[in-house]
């Protein structure tokens, strides 16, 4: 009967590593395991799969024990940790015994006692009982194998039982069997069994986290009550927030971190920056009172405001800088990795322990924004990696006016994203400030260990509305209910340490008196920040402040400088093969350096990136093909055909050439975006080129444009030299593959705040690259970068183009037509001046002249003025572009241009008409229209003057600024 229990039973210790392993692949895939161990599972879950079974319908008797491999010894005794037998107990209850341990560690978080309100019933885990491991009661006094758990090598069950409860459903919850990697599985676990999650915290260190709790507390009251129905997105509710970061904080410097940068969204922000920050109350309060002195741009809600400032540590001083961030919640956690980055790369921080970021999420969302899963797929890619991220749910259990999670998900947590890159998840009981430092202090050596990514999920409430003006209760009436009868975190504690005479009955009262003496008082009240707010390692961006446009930069570069670069860039290392169609791209771009070919685009811009590394400046470059380049043209990375290795030659200039990384990015480009933005805002030395695959699809990263690229310097005052390259133009590709959506970006042109650019030769791009660092200005440069035009021979610049002229904001006509025989003007940008000088050609026109505006703001007025005073007796101006009327240039550049004509000049529109979609999807219509618009703009027939509002006829210019 032994026998055959053992060899039908999947109970015996023997088997556990198998049905553990069994059970992960569970987790992650139902489906990957056969069907009757996913019943099995189901059933011990309480969770019923949604996919198809073989065996019928569900039912619900327990389901039969799965069949596995028969194990080696018959006998009934086991062997236990420390090599001796336990006499006398049953193979089957020992096994029992391993698979209750393992369903602790797999399901223990979901018998935690995490909530602090309580606000849903709690189901018992079918997994946690004893009868579902051929156990009982009568078994609680019985010896078994503990498996050296809490470093006790045998123990009764009922012992056994109590330090599992004690480490996994107390008020920590953790999530780890998922994670892969084994040392990390058994470091936390280690971490959580050695101590049962508990914590031998001195009374002065327990008296230390009711000071804080008492600080965010009272903070919250103190605003409370003086600006009544301000918003300020308290912090109530969530109060351990501020213990949670005072410990991150300290265990960061501990490990020899220097520097931490932080994201989050309003939820508490004050709190963080008067209590963990130390931010002056007196300036906060200042704000609420509206008065925030004299500040250039348009400023923001004190809620968005960033800050910086040294925090002592009992290891040596830390940097901590709170970035700006919108309303847009998610937004910034890309953000704020980037601008890891690039202190990590200015530090020479390879290892990445010297900066880390720290993002603080709503529950909310963190599962239901898409940029959040995008930041988390950078996590460990080469190009993006800043070695593993602290992250911090403030978990309030409602999103908005919303508390239901199926309305808010669909998974189990909120943090169950993480998992996608295996990183362990700590949930705990925010009511509980000794287990918040607990998990706060694990989190860190977490990270530092093992460089990767991991979440404290500080599971809360919220006890006021979605902000102050807020009533909860109108749609939550139960959830407010219970919140309104809770006592608040510091109450509770401060109780607990009473009771067990750590305080003196009247010293949580005076700690609060001390507190509010010290707010009306108005000086720092962060315990640890200190006087001094200088930093050594901080970006300086003093050379950038209030120079203009106007500012005066030599592009040009010698001949010798270009054979010198460009015979480094041609070089292939012996036995390194080449693609034969790539061979043939280097051997053309020898020919181009030596004078014998006209130079294209891909060659222009490698020798651009070549010239600011050869003098010093940084150059990253990422896109999801930036290495080749989307249209094969760039050819940066070089790829050898036997062997698959990798060779860059503008990391082989020389010994004393700056950084150049390029990468090839994640299919990403709100996240990717935002990164390269963070990166650039971060690093001023360095010229951050994000380019998009097609520059359509710059509009999944609108947020950033909008929130970040437009708009940080008037909000923030943060400036920012970031480029976009975005591909332009149409070629009957379609409506997704032609338009970067040009008037948008001009749609958010004021206040001199970005560069648009449409350059028309591979010189232009050149020259255009290497001012973005040369002249000492730092705006986000947006480049419509050409398609066809990459191989339009026509379009290809000489070496005199580079080395005896800059870029130009105007190009005239490029041919020698007779002045008085000039009738029209037509004027455009980009791709359709070949079109239109192809035509002309074609046609014989000589009495047309074509104009190209390469860039379009800032507005190049005092250029175009001086070219249209040169074609002053010539009546008849034509705007022509592409992109149909309602999108491009045209509405954002005729007023501009009518600012520049000369008497008796009018201006008309060739185009495409108004259109929904920016361009056709067949290639036949493509063609027509296109002809017809060429047609339009060169034919010598009255064209009707296009009306414009009165009002924009007195748009003031720059020049008269």
């Amino acid at each position: 009967m032994i026998k055959d229990l053992l060899e039908s039973s999947h109970l015996f210790s023997g088997n556990a590593p198998y049905v553990e392993g069994l059970y992960e692949e569970y987790c992650q895939d139902p489906g990957a395991v056969p069907d009757v161990w996913r019943i099995y599972f189901d059933r011990m879950t309480g969770h019923v799969s949604s996919l198809p079974m073989s065996h019928g319908p569900v039912s619900h008797a327990p389901p039969p024990l799965p069949s596995v491999p028969a194990p080696d010894r018959e006998e009934a005794l086991v062997i236990s940790a420390s090599g001796e037998e336990l006499v006398g107990v049953p193979a089957e209850k020992q096994s029992g015994v391993r698979q209750l341990i393992m369903s602790y560690r797999i399901l223990g978080h979901m018998a935690a006692d995490l909530d602090p309100i309580r606000l849903r019933e709690k189901r018992p885990i079918r997994a946690l009982q004893l009868q579902e491991h051929n156990l009982s009661d009568a078994d609680l006094d019985t010896i078994f194998d503990a498996g050296n758990m809490w470093g006790v090598k045998q123990a009764p069950l009922r012992d056994i039982i109590q330090a599992l409860q004690q480490t996994y459903t107390a008020h920590i919850g953790v999530e780890y069997t998922h994670i892969n990697d084994l040392d990390q599985r058994n470091w936390i676990r280690e971490r959580l069994e050695r101590t049962r999650s508990r914590y031998a915290y001195s009374p002065d260190f327990r008296k230390h986290l009711l000071r804080r709790l008492t600080a965010a507390e009272g903070l919250e009251r103190f605003t409370h009550s003086r600006y009544t129905g301000q918003k300020r997105f308290s912090l109530e509710g969530a109060e351990s927030l501020i213990p949670l970061l005072d410990n991150m904080i300290e265990r960061c410097g501990s490990n020899e971190v220097r520097e931490v940068v932080v994201g989050m969204a309003h939820r508490g922000r004050l709190n963080v920056l008067v209590n963990i920050m130390g931010k002056a109350p007196h300036e906060l309060f200042m704000q609420f009172e509206g008065k925030y002195g004299e500040m250039p741009g348009s400023g923001d809600v004190k809620y968005h405001e960033g800050y910086s400032s040294n925090v002592r540590t009992s290891n040596g001083r830390l940097h901590i800088a709170l970035a700006f961030n919108p309303s847009h919640l998610e937004i910034i956690d890309p953000v704020v990795e980037g601008s890891v980055r690039a202190r990590q790369d200015r530090r020479g921080d390879f290892h990445r322990r010297q900066v880390i970021p720290l993002l603080i999420h709503g529950d909310a969302a963190i599962a239901g924004q898409g940029v959040v899963y995008e930041t988390f797929n950078l996590a460990q890619t080469r190009g993006f990696t800043t070695g593993g991220s602290l992250h911090i749910v403030i978990n309030n259990q409602i999103g908005f006016t919303l508390s239901n999670p199926l309305d808010t998900r669909s998974t189990l947590y909120c943090t169950d994203i993480a998992k996608v890159v295996q990183a362990p998840v700590f949930h705990v009981n925010g009511d509980n400030p000794e287990a918040v430092a607990f998990v706060a202090q694990l989190a860190v050596d977490f990270r530092m260990t093992f460089s990767k990514d991991v979440v404290i999920d500080l599971v809360c409430y919220r006890r006021h509305g979605h902000n102050e003006a807020d009533e909860p209760s109108a749609t939550q009436p139960m959830m407010y209910q219970k919140i309104g009868d809770h006592p608040t975190t510091r109450e509770i504690y401060a109780r607990r340490l009473v009771e067990e005479r750590v305080c003196s009955e009247d010293e949580p009262d005076r700690m609060v008196e001390e507190f509010r003496a010290e707010l009306e008082e108005g000086d720092r009240v962060g315990l640890n920040v200190g006087e001094d707010t200088t930093y050594e390692f901080s970006a300086e961006w003093a050379d950038f402040v209030g120079k203009s446009w106007s500012t005066e930069c030599d592009t040009r570069i010698s001949l010798e400088t270009i054979r010198r670069l460009g015979k480094v860039l041609t070089t292939i290392p012996e036995g390194f093969v080449l693609h034969p169609r790539l061979r043939k791209v280097i051997d053309d771009r020898r020919k181009m350096i030596a004078g014998a070919l006209p130079m294209d685009w891909g060659c222009a811009e490698n020798l651009a990136y070549a010239s600011l590394l050869d003098e010093g400046y940084r150059v990253r470059l990422t896109g999801q093909d930036s290495g080749r380049g989307t249209f094969f043209h760039r050819h940066a990375v070089l790829h050898c055909n036997r062997t698959g290795t990798s060779y860059v030659p503008l990391q082989e200039l020389g010994d004393d050439q700056a950084w150049f990384t390029i990468v090839d990015s994640i299919l990403s480009e709100e996240a990717v975006l935002g990164y390269e933005y963070g990166y650039s805002t971060t690093n001023p030395d360095a010229l951050v080129v994000w380019e998009a695959q097609f520059g359509d699809f710059v509009n999944g990263a609108q947020v950033v444009v909008d929130q970040f690229l437009s708009s940080s310097e008037q909000k923030w005052g943060r400036l920012s030299g970031l480029v976009l390259m975005l591909p332009h133009g149409w070629e009957g590709q379609g409506p997704e593959h032609s338009s970067a959506r040009l008037e948008r970006f001009l749609q958010l042109c004021a206040e001199e705040n970005i560069q648009v650019a449409n350059p028309s030769t591979p010189a232009q791009m050149f020259h255009l690259l290497r001012r973005e660092m040369v002249r000492p200005f730092r705006k986000p440069l947006v480049i419509m970068s050409p398609k066809s035009t990459l191989r339009r021979k026509i379009s290809f610049s000489s070496l005199e183009d580079l080395t005896k002229r800059g870029f130009q904001t105007v190009i005239g006509e490029a041919q020698r037509l007779p002045l008085k025989s000039i009738r029209r003007v037509v004027m455009c940008s980009g791709k359709v001046y070949y079109d239109l000088l192809e035509a002309r050609q074609e046609r014989g026109i000589k009495d047309i002249a074509l104009v190209r505006l390469e860039q379009l703001y800032p507005h190049p007025e005092a250029d175009l003025t001086k070219l249209l005073k040169k074609y002053a007796s010539v009546p008849d101006l034509v705007w022509c572009q592409e992109e149909p009327q309602n999108q491009g240039a045209w509405y954002s550049i005729q007023h501009v241009i009518r600012l520049c004509m000369q008497p008796g000049q009018t201006l008309s529109y060739a185009g495409r008409s108004a259109s929904a979609a920016p361009a056709g999807g067949h290639l036949q219509k493509h063609n027509v229209r296109q002809k017809r618009l060429i047609d339009k703009a060169l034919t010598l027939e009255p064209m009707p003057a296009v009306k414009i509002l009165p009002n924009t006829l007195k748009t003031p210019s720059i020049a008269a600024k």
